[in-house]
């Protein structure tokens, strides 16, 4: 009696073990579908080539597979799906070269055998399309010989309803898939982009309302953790806050301080002053706030992340708010007041017109963000007989980098490698070489400083790399924006737009410049007696090191 007891209970707790071996949660489920679907997309030749309605499809599917209990029935209702796209022919051309040098960081298609989702027939049927694949363009297209793709074909969904779940999941799907195959930095993000699918399913499942599902794709897009990615609609707008400080506040010595005066009289009515060192907003800490809001603020790097204080922190709904800062050593407490941003605009500061100039010393100074083109030559005469010339990123330039490199480099150089998208093979990408200059005399000898900081970003990056490759040259500032490449705009879903990096670009000797920024020789910041005393430290180190 008692062995028989035994036995029964053993067959019922190995039963239950393998029950619930089979089992898989609807997490689970749900993001095998969207790998799943984001892959036929891109891979199965008549998907790619456009004979199917792709959502409808996917909003066809997901109740069944709501449903499933276990890996053979999920599989099964996958293995249907796929029979029920037709048949695939052997493609001869699928074959990769072995003369191309592939960068496959990002490529990751081994989730075709994961065991506890799908059946032996459902990976071996992945692996086949993977192998017989759609080769060209359909929901993506190549530029140019580079291959500098564009987002195409997308069913738009204007004036969708984001209260269908299904929809919502749509928008999660096809954003998570263009960053899984055509995101060169996709292996750089803080959070394993398949962590960051279970991370957000449920928030775009729970969704209670039209701003609640706007800023779940905001900190989607976010967690990219790229600082060429913006999202920005009008809810997400009047979450954030529509008032605004009549100054700049920006991170100085790790303190929140003001740098700058938007507007003189709305200033002096609030009495705030460049120098301000705020310590707290509300009762809470800055240090608190920025940790609070943080997943709303794209940047590839704290410091380019820090440079949105003013937007993101010290912005809100309410006409004011209360500051707790200190000046001079003084701490104060005082409400200050927001103002609607057209309110602020109303004066026009005064901003430098010269691109360039000889300061003292005899050394010249380039202003990047006005330099033109047509301006290089000219410059330069100017310049012939200057110590030294500093070249100033710290705005966004003008694409002049090439042109003033022809009198700053003696030699042709490699400078930088790029990552392109295969669009043969979606999630791989192919490197290759640029170089810079030619052989020839030096045309200038002086010393060439490039200052860069956390505003140098993208066309900035690249001009500060091509520079760099100069004979006499030295780069002084601090960690810049890290977000090079050619920027990939497309929508999301009905006109819900948004950005990313859409080539890869490193030094030459394959040092990362995404996240991480350009080379710098010699670290220089400002500091609060700097602010305070309107002293630009930055470039005054440039100056002090050609005088050397």
């Amino acid at each position: 009696m008692k062995r028989a007891t035994l036995l029964l209970f053993t067959i019922l707790i190995l039963g239950k073990m393998s029950f619930g071996q089979g089992e898989i949660t609807q997490t689970k489920k749900i993001m095998a579908t969207a790998k799943v679907w984001g892959f036929l997309k891109y891979y199965h030749p008549r998907v790619a080539d456009g004979e199917f309605n792709w959502d409808d499809q996917l909003f066809e599917v997901l109740p069944k597979i709501r449903v499933t209990t276990d890996k053979k029935e999920f599989s099964n209702i996958i293995l249907k799906w796929i029979e029920s796209l037709g048949s695939i022919r052997v493609n001869d051309k699928s074959e990769i070269s072995t003369e191309i040098e592939y960068f496959d960081k990002n490529f990751n298609l081994t989730w075709f055998n994961n065991t506890e989702l799908f059946t032996q027939e459902v990976s071996d049927k992945l692996k086949y399309i993977e192998k017989n694949r759609h080769q060209g363009n359909q929901y993506y297209i190549s530029k140019n010989k580079r291959g500098t793709l564009s987002i195409t074909n997308e069913l738009k969904h204007n004036n969708f309803n984001w209260e269908d779940e299904n929809i919502r999941l749509l928008a999660l799907f096809r954003y998570w898939n263009i960053i899984e195959y055509f995101f060169p930095y996709k292996y750089q993000t803080d959070v394993n982009w398949d962590v960051v699918l279970k991370k957000m399913l449920p928030t775009f499942l729970n969704c209670e309302s039209k701003t609640e599902f706007h800023l779940a794709l905001l900190e989607l897009t976010v967690s990219i953790d790229d600082s060429h990615t913006s999202f920005m609609t009008k809810e997400v707008r009047n979450h954030i806050g529509t008032k605004f400080l009549p100054v700049e506040i920006n991170f100085i010595e790790d303190q929140a301080v003001i740098t700058k005066i938007k507007n003189d009289s709305l200033a002096q009515l609030n009495d705030l002053r460049v120098g301000d060192i705020i310590l707290k907003l509300n009762s809470k800490s800055i240090e608190q706030l920025f940790s609070e809001k943080s997943k709303y603020i794209s940047g590839s790097n704290i410091n380019r992340k820090q440079i949105f204080l003013t937007e993101f922190i010290f912005s809100g709904n309410s006409d004011t708010c209360n500051f707790i800062f200190s000046r001079n050593g003084e701490v104060i407490n005082k409400p200050v007041a927001r103002y609607n941003y057209s309110d602020i605009r109303k004066q026009q500061n005064d901003k430098e017109t010269e691109s360039y100039r000889i300061l003292e010393s005899n050394i010249g100074y380039v202003n990047m963000g006005l330099l033109e083109v047509t301006q290089v030559s000219q410059m330069m005469k100017n310049f012939k007989n200057t110590k030294g010339i500093i070249i100033d990123l710290r705005e966004y330039p003008n694409q002049t980098g090439f042109e003033l490199s022809k009198y700053f480099t003696s030699e042709s150089r490699e400078f930088k490698k790029m990552l392109y998208p295969d669009i043969n093979y979606p999630g791989r990408y192919i490197s290759l070489n640029d170089q810079v200059g030619k052989s020839r005399k030096l045309k200038y000898k002086g010393e060439l400083v490039i200052l860069v900081n956390e505003h140098t970003q993208s066309q900035g990056e690249h001009t500060a790399m091509i520079l760099q490759k100069s004979d006499n040259v030295i780069t002084i500032g601090s960690q810049t924006s890290g977000a090079d490449g050619t920027v990939l705009i497309f929508d999301i879903l009905g006109g819900l737009r948004t950005k990313i990096t859409g080539l890869g670009v490193f030094y030459e000797d394959n040092t990362e410049t995404q996240r991480k920024g350009v080379k710098i020789d010699i670290i220089a910041k400002p500091t609060i007696n700097g602010i305070i005393n309107d002293d630009d430290e930055v470039l005054e180190s440039a100056i002090e090191h050609i005088n050397k």
